[in-house]
């Protein structure tokens, strides 16, 4: 089996939340994973996304952030993109991905609450 960088990079994402999962926070989860600095027109993009996708599923996030010249100036100005540039394809991407974060929680809270109705009406 061939081993690429991105396998590598998942091994250290989980030995991490393990680490920190031990020390400090036993609850710890992992809300999603984001793609940043990512390049559509780069062959091993779509190779190293299809894989994570496979692998991991809906902890994927859809939303995905490019590498975007207004992303690496906008902290050199002491501003986030939003600010900085708010037209540029980083900070739209950053709003769409605060949109999918919320949806997520939306989604996660009925859950609860309907987990919660099932729990109530078997007492």
């Amino acid at each position: 089996m061939v081993r690429h960088n991105y396998d590598d990079g998942l091994v250290e994402l989980s030995d991490t939340v393990k680490r920190v999962r031990q020390a400090y926070n036993p609850a710890l989860e992992v809300e999603g994973i984001l793609f940043t600095m990512y390049v559509e027109r780069y062959k091993l993009t779509a190779q190293v996304t299809g894989q994570v996708r496979k692998k991991f599923g809906k902890l994927v996030f859809d939303t995905v952030i490019p590498r975007n010249v207004a992303i690496s100036e906008a902290p050199g100005y002491g501003e986030p993109v939003i600010y900085y540039d708010k037209r540029s394809k980083g900070a739209k991407a950053y709003e769409e991905l605060a949109k999918e974060m919320l949806k997520r929680d939306r989604k996660k809270k009925a859950k609860e609450v309907s987990e919660k109705d099932v729990k109530k009406n078997k007492s």
